[in-house]
């Protein structure tokens, strides 16, 4: 396959095709809507760029790969190249899937997709099924989170480029696991954009954190919303991707008739259909309104799933009693009781941290599996001054309560890397800008960032924000894996394998049915100084029950139940005693700090 460039630029009144390889420049041929094309076919391999009004170089905006960075030229990819082997692959739908998420550069010591692959198979054996990918897009620089993507068709190169992302997809299919691509269309970063020269991808019509707002409904906004959606379903049709996670859409402003991300779920159904296997689209949304899960017939964006945080805040607050911040409404059983009955906490009522009302209530019908739910993720511990994830805070009863609520909830779970056995390692904000003023600028937004918040009173005196800049800060966050083998970390890892089966084993865990979920509250009989709510919590789920004590006590704890029962987990013992009459509950005796689960 050979690629004829073409270019969306309908500022500049000359576009020339630069080719590095020999150094010529060919005048491209202007036609209708501001496209420019250039009469070459380009074979694999071959490296290419763009030069405006005789200006420098530029990258192709839809450049599939950047060996020499975000401002080298493009180098043309032949994806049909790949030997697939998946032909059997029939795809998995998000909707209750257990997903994992990881970041290439910080899984594994060698930072690469093809390092990641030799560890897809401790991901099966924990009984993942989808393989979440933090965004691959190039961006300058080597490390980074990779938020600050300004090339959303290319794989950054330092991961292993292209064909590493169609080697780790092919792989993961072999072992059963779906890949899902943190995706963002919502800003570029300050680094190697470009789009500026080109023409109006951004508008001043609406604006966001990052500036101002990508253009989605003013003049040229469908070639910016073209852009957009071909990139997904390049993905989904050249790298066989399965899901994409998409980064903040309440930050697509578009006031146009059609929303772009009802135009995207249409035509990434047209390509599912095609394929003959689901392609999942899970928004990252702010909202608190389920929009973003109604069908576009309806008038809604028509996502497979979105993330709920407040499920989050609401777990977390209550285990680890931290209310700073946006935990400010969160940390008493009866908001998580509303969160895992509800969704949204905030559904309409003030928001205390936005300091106004906030969101709308989930209708009855909306099925729990359409919200994507977490004990931790990356933004929960990066965005923590110290990128202290939660066991560094929690003992391991507490991080397996926190397993439990989150695993055996009627909603999708999501782990992040490390999560699993505990890791010890932080997971900090890092980058590696070479710009000194960018790295500087960085630096100083990060500080004043965690001027307040509360974070003095979590730590316990003036933090030290780690240095973005410092390669020290990344080499902190790679995990360490000989940390599953060690017996405190190879007991929490066991407890999460259990769990994720007994999702698959018990029909009335794997249910995303909120209407048989309920909450009982058991107050502590008498709690300590220790940080968190300390009383016993019995989740109902269908028939099956999770009894969480958070006390620092033993407790018996009566838990009704409608038929025969059994501990089918434990994570420090448990003693059912039955029924003492016909109408009365079974009596568990939960250990302190532990959780027993039967079915």
């Amino acid at each position: 396959m050979t690629l004829t460039p073409r270019l969306w630029a309908p500022l500049p009144d000359r576009v020339d095709l630069v080719l590095p390889g020999d150094g010529t420049r060919t005048p491209m041929h202007r036609q209708e809507d501001g496209w420019w094309v250039a009469d070459a076919a380009l074979p694999h391999g071959t490296d290419y760029a763009f030069s405006l009004d005789g200006g420098p170089a530029r990258p192709d905006p839809r450049a599939a790969w950047l060996p020499e960075g975000v401002h080298g030229p493009a180098r043309v990819f032949d994806a049909d190249r790949f030997a697939w082997t998946d032909g059997g692959w029939s795809g998995v739908d998000v909707r209750g899937a257990v997903t994992y998420e990881l970041h290439v550069g910080t899984f594994t010591p060698q930072g690469t997709l093809r390092s990641a692959i030799e560890r897809l198979e401790h991901l099966v054996q924990l009984g993942v099924d989808v393989v979440e990918l933090l965004p691959v897009a190039a961006f300058n620089g080597r490390h980074g989170w990779g938020y600050d993507g300004v090339a959303p068709y290319a794989v950054h190169e330092p991961y292993g480029g292209p064909q590493a992302l169609q080697e780790l997809v092919d792989a993961a299919h072999g072992l059963g696991l779906a890949v899902c691509l943190d995706v963002v269309h919502n800003h570029l970063g300050p680094s190697g954009n470009y789009l500026h020269e080109l023409g109006p991808y951004f508008t001043d019509a609406h604006h966001t954190p990052w500036g101002s707002a990508v253009n989605l409904d003013g003049p040229g906004s469908e070639h910016v919303r073209r852009w957009i959606c071909d990139s997904v379903l390049r993905w989904a049709r050249d790298f066989h991707v399965d899901a994409f996670r998409l980064d903040a859409v309440h930050e697509l402003r578009d006031d146009s008739p059609r929303h772009v991300l009802a135009q995207l779920s249409d035509e990434v159904g047209e390509l599912a259909l095609a394929l003959g296997r689901p392609i999942g689209l899970v928004a990252e949304t702010d909202l608190n309104d389920v929009v973003s899960l109604a069908t576009t017939q309806d008038g809604g964006w028509g996502m497979t799933a979105q993330w709920a945080d407040d499920v989050h805040h609401a777990v977390h607050a209550l285990v680890t009693g931290e209310r700073h911040g946006y935990y400010v409404d969160f940390g008493t059983p009866e908001v998580l009781r509303k969160a895992l009955t509800r969704v949204f906490v905030h559904d309409g009522g003030i928001s205390t941290f936005r300091g106004e009302p906030w969101g709308a209530p989930v209708p009855d019908d909306v099925d729990g599996h359409g919200f994507v739910v977490f004990g931790a993720n990356h933004d929960q511990v990066g965005n923590r001054a110290l990128g202290d994830r939660p066991g560094a805070r929690l003992d391991p009863g507490g991080q397996a309560a926190q397993a439990a609520l989150v695993l055996l909830s009627p909603f999708s779970p999501l782990l992040f890397m490390g999560e699993e056995w505990g890791a010890t390692t932080p997971w900090q904000f890092f980058t590696d800008h070479p710009e000194p003023e960018l790295a500087q600028a960085v630096r100083a937004g990060r500080t004043r960032e965690f001027g307040g918040h509360g974070w003095v009173e979590l730590y316990g005196g003036p933090v030290d924000v780690p240095d973005p800049q410092d390669p020290a800060t990344f080499e902190a966050s790679v995990l360490d894996w000989s940390e599953p083998a060690q017996p405190g970390h190879a007991r929490l890892l066991e407890w999460y394998r259990v769990l994720i089966a007994l999702r698959r084993a018990v029909p009335d865990l794997a249910s995303g049915d909120r209407h048989l979920t309920a909450l009982d509250i058991h107050d502590a009989p008498a709690p300590t100084e220790a940080p968190g709510w300390q009383g016993v919590l019995v989740l109902h789920r269908g028939d099956a029950r999770v009894v969480v004590n958070l006390g620092h006590s033993p407790a018996a704890v009566p838990v009704p139940v409608a038929g025969p029962v059994r501990v089918v987990a434990a994570w420090d013992g448990g003693v059912l005693h039955p029924p003492a009459g016909p109408d009365a509950p079974v009596v568990v005796d939960v250990p302190a700090r532990s959780v027993v689960v039967l079915a």
